[in-house]
């Protein structure tokens, strides 16, 4: 991992000017809301950490008075969720073993900061705060030096079925997302369930283009339908500083990499689907890492998700890894228990 110092301050970079536009509407909004009385909020998502580091992942909000508590608004979807408030460039307490770091929300009110703080490994809970919130727990899960084993997961298609055509994909998951109406794609708990027990101690990176605002349904997606407790790494919506809309693939070409250094005793098991870009992004990723994949499982489309997606993606793009498809968990756990030598299942 690098050495760097995790709490600096980085300049701010020149925007682009639909980011400079973004801005200046989030800051009306942000005014508007503080004159009308509403006050901070904190959400907080699940993070991970290693050997005296922890990554914490939360969003700072303005919410109505008496709407603070986080519990209230993770009950919150879809639309109402994307119309929210982020209060920006505010100071974030973060608080565990009796020590303490400020970390300040980006322009977003994205919180995503490394804090050097010593953790048991397994699941631990750092505490946040802002001036004018409640404090609220961070849930984290702390990797064990010793292990040797993890998995990279996408979301929409591989654990979940989508059933939308691609274009509308990003709009659904922002405005109307509702984890009840969606259905797990089949033996993909039971496949991870399975992997857990071989694998204890193992961290779940569940990775996806999705936006944080629909972190939250997400999160109550993947727990009820039984998929191991995991680390969630989405994107925020809109302009980047320097292009008018941010790149899925560049964002999970950043966090596969960011992996790759921060873990580099850890072979992932990449997981995603042949809808999407994930062939290319996991080939890609196994040839300039190969110490970092033990081996890629791709799920294969229906025919009509296929149509919804707009043709499958396969791409020329492999690795010497063991590379497997089927069209569901059943499947992939029969096509990875085929090679013995993976030692995954």
């Amino acid at each position: 991992m690098e050495e760097l110092d995790p709490l600096a301050r980085i300049p701010e970079p020149i925007k682009h000017t639909a980011a400079r536009i973004e801005d200046w509407i989030h800051e009306q909004r942000e005014a508007n809301a503080l004159r009308t009385g509403r006050l901070p909020a904190l959400v907080a998502y699940p993070g991970y950490g290693g050997d005296g580091w922890v990554r914490v992942l939360a969003r700072v909000l303005l919410v109505q008075p008496g709407a603070e508590r986080s519990v209230h608004y993770e009950n919150v979807r879809g639309w109402r969720s994307f119309t929210s408030i982020s209060l920006n460039d505010v100071d974030v307490t973060i608080e565990a073993n009796g020590q303490r770091h400020v970390v300040v929300a980006d322009r977003g009110g994205v919180v995503d900061a490394i804090v050097p703080f010593r953790l048991e490994p397994g699941w631990q809970e750092v505490t946040l705060s802002v001036a004018g919130s409640l404090p609220v727990a961070a849930p984290v899960f702390v990797v064990d030096p010793a292990t040797r084993f993890g998995i990279v997961s996408d979301i929409d298609d591989t654990v979940m079925v989508t059933s939308l055509p691609r274009p509308l994909l990003a709009a659904w998951n922002a405005f109307v997302l509702d984890e009840h109406g969606r259905q797990p794609v089949p033996g993909m708990a039971v496949l991870y369930e399975r992997i857990a027990r071989e694998h204890p101690g193992s961290p779940f990176v569940y990775l996806s283009t999705g936006a944080w605002n629909a972190a939250p349904a997400l999160t109550r997606f993947l727990s009820r339908n039984l998929y191991p407790a995991g680390s969630m790494l989405l994107t925020d919506w809109g302009p980047t500083h320097d292009r008018f809309f941010r790149s899925g693939k560049d964002h999970k070409r950043e966090e596969l990499r960011r992996l790759a250094r921060e873990f580099p005793q850890i072979r992932w098991l990449l997981v995603g689907d042949d809808g999407q870009h994930d062939e290319e992004i996991y080939g890609e990723f196994a040839n300039a890492h190969p110490d970092s994949v033990r081996a890629v499982a791709i799920r294969e489309l229906s025919a009509q998700e296929a149509v919804l997606a707009g043709g499958r993606k396969h791409s020329e793009t492999r690795s010497m890894h063991p590379w497997v498809w089927s069209p569901n968990g059943g499947g992939l756990a029969k096509e990875l228990g085929a090679i013995p030598e993976l030692h995954v299942l």
